[in-house]
């Protein structure tokens, strides 16, 4: 679409403030913010207070977006609709997870600790005449106040009834030993039913000294409103909820305690325990779901005692979902809205292998984190039915009163 009169003289007149390299910066600026213009009035089929027959929408003014570039930053605006959402072809969604991994693989390549394949892809980031640790060092700590910001941003502007907690490991070198790592993320839903990334971590996911860490670094930015929290069963994991989430209950991964029942019985009877085991969490009342966790058990107590010990002793953890919205069930009984997560990070950090330090591996994992989260608020998706989420907070807007199972709520 070519440029109209007027933007031309737009486009001209700054540039006759510009010189040297704000001059390129200035025409980057200006042509990508027509091209985002332009790709907008064709999406919704008219320009500003444009009346038209063919059109399909409405602006709703813009949000900042930064994109840096060779030239800066350049500061552009993304245009806003009243329903739907836009975001421009033309930028790359991906860029804080690109530039993380080449910080992380040139941090690699400069300490030593590169394999092979890094080093084919030190090449093919064209970096293979070398590059400096002082490089090395700019590059990081251009990434790392943002990254980090986002970290610790705060978390007061909305409740979260709903907490997944989950561990992915990767390698890295800690004391000159290459040992694994627990990357812990945390996500939440919100109480009008959408998604952020809360929080994520590196360290030994099995002890309540990290687990309480987290938590708290968590409460510390605002986190509130919090009703269950689901996770597996870390060492640990369960006192540091009881310490810190006061009010949550806390909802032991289903898919996870599967895991752990194949682990005490014969492959060969894995199908049948894991079918029987899962006519729990189809039950359609709360009463009926507990009831069935017993009949299951007393299935079980003879040819798999094992199997029954377990069932009986993870009972409150495992029907913790049972306490909230029926309709809410299928998405809290485990951790599985986390593994696309892991799954991203995974993809990202087996390309680096080995890791220089915890450092290099929480900024890798902060950027794909900060892409997710990014893309969920640019592209608002309610992950819970409306109309159900109300339920969690009966009573005053600013009251939160116990569920069965919980601890007192009113520090929550």
């Amino acid at each position: 679409m070519a440029l109209s009169q007027h933007d031309l003289l737009r486009l001209l007149e700054s540039l006759r403030s510009s010189d040297g390299l704000e001059l390129v910066r200035g025409v980057a600026e200006r042509m990508l913010q027509e091209l985002i213009e332009a790709e907008a009035t064709a999406r919704i089929g008219a320009e500003w207070n444009e009346h038209t027959d063919t059109r399909t929408g409405f602006r709703n003014g813009h949000r900042d977006k930064t994109l840096s570039t060779q030239a800066g930053d350049l500061e552009l605006g993304i245009p806003k609709l009243r329903s739907g959402s836009f975001f421009p072809v033309l930028l790359e969604r991906r860029r804080w997870i690109d530039q993380a991994l080449y910080a992380v693989i040139m941090e690699a390549y400069v300490h030593g600790v590169s394999t092979r394949s890094v080093d084919d892809l030190v090449k093919a980031l064209g970096a293979d005449t070398g590059i400096s640790k002082s490089e090395v060092s700019r590059i990081c700590q251009d990434l790392d106040g943002q990254l980090t910001a986002f970290r610790g941003r705060p978390l007061g502007h909305v409740r979260f009834p709903y907490v997944y907690l989950d561990a992915t490991y990767c390698k890295a070198r800690v004391e000159h030993q290459i040992v694994s790592r627990a990357v812990v993320i945390a996500t939440g839903i919100t109480e009008d039913g959408g998604r952020e990334v809360l929080g994520v971590m590196v360290g030994d996911s099995e002890t309540e000294l990290f687990w309480t860490e987290f938590l708290r670094h968590l409460r510390e930015r605002g986190l509130t409103g919090v009703r269950l929290v689901i996770g597996d069963h870390h060492l640990g994991l369960v006192k540091a909820i009881r310490k810190v989430m006061l009010g949550a209950a806390y909802q032991r991964c289903r898919v996870h305690f599967l895991r752990n029942v194949f682990s005490v019985i014969s492959k060969d009877a894995g199908e049948m325990v894991a079918a029987t085991i899962r006519t729990v969490f189809a039950q359609p009342t709360a009463d009926a779901v507990r009831t069935q966790l017993d009949t299951v058990a007393d299935m079980f107590g003879v040819q798999f005692p094992k199997v029954k010990e377990m069932l009986l002793e993870a009972k409150d953890d495992l029907t913790a979902f049972a306490a909230f919205p029926e309709r809410h069930w299928k998405k809290i009984q485990s951790t599985n809205p986390l593994e696309r997560i892991n799954r991203e990070v995974k993809r990202r950090t087996d390309v680096v292998q080995v890791f220089p330090n915890d450092d290099a591996l929480l900024r890798l994992v902060t950027a794909v984190l900060f892409e997710l989260h990014d893309e969920w608020i640019a592209f608002p998706r309610r992950y819970l039915p409306e109309g159900s989420m109300d339920q969690l907070y009966p009573g005053l807007p600013g009251h939160i009163s116990a569920l069965p199972g919980t601890t007192d709520a009113r520090s929550n």
